[in-house]
Order: structure tokens, then C-alpha cells, then sequence
């Protein structure tokens, strides 16, 4: 894919990270380097016809190709809904004046979608350090909402009707695009809510609320991957495997976003994904491990496994969502693979601070850092929580400066733009999970 260059800065108030992700210009101008200029991001021409169909289980992908509209909008009638706020349409814009056109985050208008509902609100957890990002296009939202549930129902029989309710809940439609503010096309979005709504499965009826148990985990969680990563076996057995990928819900799930996927990346995006799956499945399996033994690790220890038991597999596909490439000896850097890990890191202890609640009312015991914090090191529950938020600010600190760093001493239009779509999705995790009422409550701790 041809890269289409940075997409503009945004905002990072605060004070304590001179060098932050959104200060990537400053950084630049310190490092004495020129900023490359690059075209702007033309999306794929629009038309009515369906994507073609995923490529069928055991065949070869076919080469990468644009995306195009998957299906038409529910009301073609619909015009986009304009931005009124004065200050939004400026930070959608980016800078002005001479050489700042390939910087403009304003997207080309997707085909008419239907009209939106209102945003949900929430309450950010105290003295959480995170950036405010604004309101995701509601009229994204509301297309990706109706797009997801139909794959979700129609493609891949998700879900029996029982837990319809917590499909809706889990506002999936308002996460993406609040994650991926620079994808072309609601297409683009799709890629990455498919995979999105796939983990999910996996993680709810294999580890988790709907049925999951430690107990037999690596045998289920295997022949799972296999729907990523195919199976290369002989004439005789093949047949079974294609087989058993339609066996349930989560393999279903895999299979369908995968091949959805393949089909819109570059090889090394898709085995860059594969990869990164590996990694949450592996960290699912030493969550297990301890569960069986009923074993509380030590701080790092946790921390260890959640660096693998995380988001990474999300933001690392960033630039497909963003209809470009980030080549492959690019993202390998260890100082990119450090940006990524601690976002990952970051954005996962997110996830413990406004699930913590959720969890200590489910059966048994679920650790999170707030918990294995209180128990190692003789902690309230009160101080335990409130020393997760410092982790997880330590944290955020250390990806901004990391950010900052690779983007002075490598200012390549991709890697500048990848660094930005990487902190757009830790703001936008942050805002998905701040704004998820359905799903989460803060404990009474202030």
C-alpha cells in the first residue's frame, strides 16, 4: 500500500512529558531532521457492490487489494452530519499554511449513513493520566453498530438471542472509531471491529463469563489459531480441520475476520497480526495456569503476563485501518516494539482500573493489578487501586517519551504516522472504557 503520510498532531496538555506523542513536530525540529511531505490520504473510490467474498478455509489469500464498501449504508439519503464545534473542526483539520496540506486528518465523506443516537457519558477514574479526545463521528458509530451485529448474526452466528443484550452493551461500534480516527472508510473500521468482536468471543466462551474454563484451555485456544494462522497438513486430514473451523462460535468468529482482514492487508501486516495473537493467546494461558493452582503471582509477575495478555494486537494494526503500511523492518525496531508494548501495557491497566468492580462481583476470583497489588504487598483495597493508577501513569509516561524519541530519531512519514494512530488508540481505549456505564462502574475509593 502506498503510505499516505502523517496525520495531524493531537492534543497532549499535560505538563509532565516534555516530549509527548502529540509534541512529534517539536521533536523533529530539535532533532534537526526534515520532516518528509507526503500526499493525503485518498480513500478508495466508493461503490455499491459487495467486498467479495472471504477467501474459503485451506485456499490460498489472494493478493492485497483496496478496500471497497462492503455494503451500502442503510439510508442513502442520509448526508453526513457536519461538525459544528468550531474547535473540533480545527483539530479535524490540523495545521494551515504552506506544506501542511498532507497533514490534515479531515476525512474524505464515506457513502450516506444513518442518523446517529447521542453518546453515552461516564466518569474517568481520579488522577487516571489521560488525554480527552473528541466525540467519535456519531454517524461512524452508528454504521459500524449495524454493520457488526449483521456479521455478527447473519455471517458468523455469534451469539444465541439470550446475550443480545450484552452485544449491544458493549458499544463496539463507538470504541473503533474512537480508536482509528484516521481510517478512510467505514470499511476501514470494519477490519479492525471484526477482530475486535472476534478476541471477545475467544476471551468471554474459552477463558472467561460464557462457559470458559482454565481447564483444556491450550487445546481450545490451538486449534483457534489455526482459523489465523492456517493449518498446512496432508489431503487426508485437511477436510477435518476446515471442518471443525466452523465448530463454534469463537472459530467461526476468527475465520470470517481473518479472512476479511488477509484480504485488505499486505503479507506482513497479516503475519505481524498473526503474531501478535500468539502473544494474547500465550499470556491467556499463564492466566490459566495460575487460576488452576489458585496462585497469586508477584507484581512484576503479573505485570509480565499482562504484556502479553492485552490490547497490542489492536493498535498494532493501526495502519491497516489506515489504508497504508508501515513496513515490516520499520515495526520490528525495538524502539517501535517498545512503543507498542507499553501502549499495550497502558491501555490494558485501563482496562483492570474500570473493570475492577465488574470482576470482584463476578464468582471466584479474577486478578487484576488492583488485587495481586492488595495481596502481595499487604495493601487496603483502597491503596492497592490507587497505586494501579500510578502504574498505569508511569506507564502512559514512558510511551509518550518512547514515542517521542523514535519519532525524532526516525521522522519517516510512516513511522510518524503509525506513532500518532498508536496514541489515538490508547486515547480512544481510554475514552471507550470511561464512557461504557453498561459495562463498568467505578469503585467508591474518593
Amino acid at each position: 500500500m502506498p503510505d499516505p503520510g502523517p496525520f495531524p498532531q493531537q492534543s497532549r496538555p499535560h505538563d509532565a512529558v516534555a516530549r509527548s506523542v502529540p509534541a512529534l513536530a517539536h521533536a523533529l525540529t530539535r532533532s534537526g531532521a526534515p520532516v518528509p511531505k507526503a500526499e493525503p490520504v485518498e480513500p478508495p473510490a466508493a461503490t455499491v457492490a459487495d467486498m467479495p467474498a472471504p477467501v474459503a478455509p485451506g485456499r490460498p489469500a489472494a493478493q492485497p487489494a483496496p478496500i471497497t464498501p462492503s455494503e451500502p449504508a442503510a439510508d442513502s439519503s442520509v448526508a453526513a452530519v457536519p461538525v459544528a464545534d468550531s474547535a473540533v473542526q480545527r483539530a479535524l483539520r490540523g495545521p494551515s499554511g504552506l506544506g501542511t496540506a498532507s497533514l490534515s486528518l479531515a476525512r474524505r465523506p464515506d457513502p450516506a449513513l444513518p442518523e446517529p443516537e447521542p453518546p453515552a457519558e461516564g466518569r474517568a477514574v481520579p488522577g487516571l493520566y489521560h488525554h480527552p479526545v473528541p466525540e467519535p463521528d456519531p454517524v461512524r458509530v452508528e454504521e459500524v453498530s449495524r454493520r457488526i451485529k449483521r456479521w455478527a448474526e447473519d455471517e458468523v452466528q455469534l451469539y444465541p438471542e439470550d446475550w443480545e443484550g450484552e452485544f449491544d452493551g458493549f458499544s463496539v461500534g463507538r470504541y473503533m472509531v474512537a480508536c482509528h480516527p484516521d481510517a478512510p472508510l467505514v470499511d476501514h473500521l470494519m477490519l479492525a471491529t471484526r477482530l475486535m468482536v472476534a478476541e471477545n468471543a475467544v476471551d468471554d466462551c474459552y477463558c472467561e463469563d460464557h462457559g470458559g474454563s482454565p481447564v483444556g484451555l491450550g487445546g481450545r485456544l490451538l486449534l483457534a489459531h489455526t482459523a489465523l494462522d492456517r493449518l498446512h497438513t496432508t489431503a487426508e486430514y485437511e477436510p477435518a480441520w476446515e471442518e471443525s473451523l466452523g465448530t463454534d462460535a469463537p472459530r467461526r468468529a476468527y475465520r470470517s475476520a481473518m479472512d476479511y482482514f488477509v484480504r485488505a492487508a499486505t503479507p506482513s501486516q497479516a503475519d505481524r497480526y498473526r503474531h501478535d495473537m500468539a502473544r494474547l493467546h500465550m499470556g491467556y494461558l499463564a492466566e490459566a495456569a495460575w487460576a488452576e493452582t489458585d496462585h497469586v503471582p508477584q507484581v512484576w509477575e503479573y505485570l509480565a503476563m499482562r504484556q502479553f495478555n492485552n490490547f497490542r494486537p489492536c493498535p498494532t494494526i493501526t495502519d491497516t485501518v489506515g489504508g497504508y503500511e508501515l513496513p515490516a523492518d520499520l515495526h520490528a525496531r525495538p524502539e517501535m516494539q517498545r512503543v507498542i508494548a507499553l501502549a499495550g501495557n497502558a491501555t490494558t491497566i485501563v482496562n483492570d482500573l474500570y473493570s475492577y468492580t465488574k470482576e470482584l462481583d463476578s464468582p471466584g476470583r479474577h486478578l487484576n493489578l488492583p488485587v495481586v497489588i492488595a495481596e502481595r504487598e499487604q495493601l487496603s483495597e483502597r491503596d492497592a487501586y490507587l497505586k494501579a493508577v500510578e502504574v498505569h501513569n508511569e506507564l502512559m509516561y514512558a510511551f509518550e517519551a518512547a514515542a517521542a524519541d523514535l519519532a525524532a530519531a526516525c521522522p519517516l512519514p510512516a513511522v510518524l504516522r503509525f506513532l500518532k494512530g498508536v496514541a489515538a488508540w490508547v486515547d480512544g481505549n481510554h475514552y471507550w472504557h470511561r464512557t461504557n456505564t453498561y459495562r463498568y462502574s467505578l469503585p467508591d475509593f474518593w
